[in-house]
């Protein structure tokens, strides 16, 4: 009776809006509790954490990623990807691609990159004559791009939490790192085609090509240009491991915005290094007593119990991806990336790996699936987000991102049906 009633109680706690990793301790606390199970099995989760290296590299990449969108790095970036691009038909189109999608890869949250950068590229692409239309749906949907890039933080959360799993065969943040780029060059590719094409039919020009602009961007970023060369250099040359790049991109960047740059002032520096933190002390809290649930879940043999009620009713592999994708885009409209990554990714795996399916691949499948339901209507966060920014009802941005939808939706089905696209450079 008793357990009966602390269960109406987190069902209460849910629906009155409390914070999610309440509501998670809830469930696996009275679970254990149902059980006989001593409840310091919870803390024991938080301390495995404290003992995982890898995990040092989310609080790192966090405040590199917080320093550089506090920086005028953001309109560096645009500058320098503006003077080598903006010449050709869709040109400016392309710029506003590869600049959301390095800017997400290193910020990890869709959102930022949206305010960041939306200022500078939504009246710059209106300037060049693109339609109003696609290019709101060019900047909405770009900011959830990049999340299969080194060093995304969704990537390193979806190692950190498939590593307690001990899955066969194992995955390390850095095979996702690998297994994340070509995937994420497929769905830039795609976009970038149609920007181009976008771009001729409307004769749209953004600038000249002009040398001299490209040498004053270039000594311009010269600061910010060692990055890439430093992260994905050192990680895919096998210099660094995550935990060891995310040390030392977090050094240089500090150097960088407040020694070299100033651009962050000291005074300024330990609100900004607070507010990265909260983020983190967020995403930790969550990860410690979501493993904390699915030791429970496990103990209770649910995915095992799941499994078999799926495999009842589904027996090909490829009909389970079909129902994984289409699962994947409604929760990545409903939960953000983190929370969805630590409660569900536990139970999926399991159940994926007995349909044969490798757990470097499947990470990639649950990502690029969440990035795509960023903007995903009715809920998606991006609209959201893109409708407070530019001022516009929600309804016409999910208009606009219909085409941007369609054509990542056709990448998301090429990463989910050809496996060799994402392991070629891991297995």
């Amino acid at each position: 009776m008793i357990y009966a009633l602390l269960a109406i109680l987190i069902i209460a706690l849910a629906a009155s809006g409390a914070p999610l990793f309440a509501l998670i301790a809830g469930v696996a606390l009275l679970g254990f509790a149902s059980q006989d199970i001593d409840l310091t099995i919870v803390l024991v989760e938080f301390y495995r954490l404290a003992d995982m290296p890898v995990l040092l590299s989310i609080p790192l990449f966090t405040l590199s990623g917080y320093l550089l969108s506090e920086s005028q790095a953001p309109k560096r970036l645009v500058r320098l990807t503006d003077s080598l691009l903006g010449w050709m038909p869709g040109g400016l189109g392309i710029v506003a691609l590869i600049a959301c999608a390095l800017f997400t890869a290193f910020t990890g949250a869709s959102g930022v990159t949206i305010v960041a950068l939306g200022a500078l590229l939504y009246p710059a692409l209106v300037q060049a004559r693109y339609p109003e239309r696609f290019s709101l749906g060019l900047v909405t949907t770009s900011g959830s791009l990049g999340l299969l890039l080194a060093p995304s933080l969704p990537l390193i959360l979806y190692g950190v939490v498939v590593q307690q799993l001990a899955t066969d065969p194992a995955v390390s943040v850095d095979d996702l790192f690998l297994a994340g780029l070509l995937p994420a060059l497929l769905m830039l590719s795609l976009l970038a085609l149609y920007s181009f094409l976008t771009g001729q039919r409307h004769h749209t020009r953004h600038s000249g090509f002009d040398r001299r602009e490209i040498v004053a961007a270039l000594n311009d970023a010269k600061w910010e240009l060692p990055l890439p060369v430093l992260v994905l250099g050192g990680i895919y040359g096998g210099f660094f491991a995550a935990s060891e790049a995310a040390a030392v991109t977090a050094l240089y960047v500090l150097i960088v915005t407040v020694g070299i740059r100033r651009e962050i002032s000291l005074k300024r520096l330990p609100a900004v290094m607070r507010e990265s933190m909260v983020m983190v002390g967020a995403i930790l809290m969550i990860l410690g007593v979501s493993l904390a649930l699915t030791n429970y879940l496990i103990d209770q043999d649910v995915p095992t119990r799941l499994f078999e009620w799926i495999q009842s009713r589904v027996s090909s592999k490829y009909v389970f991806l079909a129902l994984l994708n289409v699962f994947l885009l409604i929760l990545g409209m409903l939960l953000d990336i983190f929370s969805a990554t630590v409660i569900m990714v536990p139970i999926i795996v399991p159940i994926a790996l007995s349909y044969g399916i490798d757990p470097v691949h499947l990470g990639i499948i649950f990502l690029a699936n969440m990035q795509l339901g960023y903007f995903t209507p009715p809920v998606g966060m991006n609209l959201f987000i893109a409708s407070i920014r530019f001022n516009k009802p929600v309804a016409e941005l999910v208009r606009a991102c219909v085409p941007f939808f369609l054509i990542l939706l056709v990448a998301v089905l090429l990463i989910t049906y050809w496996p060799a696209l994402s392991l070629t450079l891991v297995r």
